[in-house]
């Protein structure tokens, strides 16, 4: 089976490998496509695109984006964005200019715990990327602060940690009119993050479609096989596509989740990649 991954990040965000190596690691362990849909951010698409091109490997240009959302949290994902996706790269520096201002209060949150930590060390840790939480957990690990990512989150950056500070985020309807401006496919990623379930779930997600939601990402190393049956059985009944990503962020943030096998036994077969592409042709979108 040719399998494909549409879930993935790189030191442009909070993953642990760069694009480049994103995409050789992907082409080694036989990926056929892989999608990069860091967190906010495409400025590691031309690299990857390079890189992908370089050994073969089909690459689509994607991003995943932060939304406000009242219980759990939401994560949409844009998929096949063109090459210069304008203003979609305004809205999202704007927001990362706002989140600079976040970092540095958690750090001083941390500080006032007795946490001895600088902007300067996270940056460090981030180099060229985006500044997130887990960099901020990495340095906290690297002081010797906690254990893990894990541990830094549950006690000090999760949204009951210590030190958390809110980000600023787009609003549903903002970041889907945002992807739907660039003809992107827009995703919504890991349903299980919304704490909803059955007919509470089906009247958020189909409020989502009327907004412009395309598919649900139901294939999630952490969906329960009752979750994967119920998000595959809601797509079918809504005229949703199926999509499905490991998540990947590399050993250092997520160590058991594998790129195209989540932990091990996520399938994600072309065919999927295939049926993305027949349902943009349908919208008359660039496949």
């Amino acid at each position: 089976m040719r399998r494909i991954d549409l879930h993935t990040h790189s030191t442009a965000s909070d993953g642990c490998l760069t694009p480049t190596e994103l995409v050789e690691r992907a082409s080694r362990l036989g990926l056929a496509a892989l999608a990069l849909t860091d967190h906010d951010t495409v400025a590691g698409l031309d690299e990857a695109r390079a890189a992908a091109s370089r050994v073969g490997l089909e690459l689509i240009a994607g991003c995943e984006l932060s939304v406000i959302w009242p219980v759990g949290f939401m994560h949409l994902l844009g998929l096949f964005l063109p090459e210069r996706p304008e203003k979609l790269m305004a809205a999202m520096d704007h927001l990362m200019a706002r989140r600079h201002d976040r970092n540095r209060r958690i750090v001083d949150k941390l500080n006032g715990l007795g946490l001895e930590l600088t902007y300067d060390e996270v940056q460090a840790i981030a180099g060229e990327g985006s500044v997130g939480r887990p960099h901020l957990a990495l340095a906290m690990q690297a002081r010797g602060y906690v254990a893990d990512v894990e541990q830094a989150f549950q006690e000090y950056l999760g949204t009951r940690g210590r030190a958390y500070v809110p980000k600023d985020q787009f609003t549903p309807e903002q970041a889907l009119a945002a992807l739907k401006a660039e003809g992107a496919t827009t995703v919504l990623a890991h349903p299980f993050s919304l704490r909803a379930t059955g007919r509470v779930l089906e009247n958020k997600v189909r409020k989502l479609k009327d907004l412009g939601l395309d598919g649900l990402e139901c294939l999630y190393p952490e969906h329960s096989p009752d979750q994967t049956r119920e998000y595959l059985r809601l797509a079918g009944k809504l005229d949703l596509a199926v999509t499905g990503g490991s998540d990947y962020h590399g050993a250092a943030v997520k160590p058991d989740i594998e790129l195209g096998s989540g932990g091990g036994d996520l399938e994600l077969p072309y065919a999927m990649l295939d049926a993305l592409r027949e349902r943009r042709a349908r919208q008359g979108l660039p496949v």
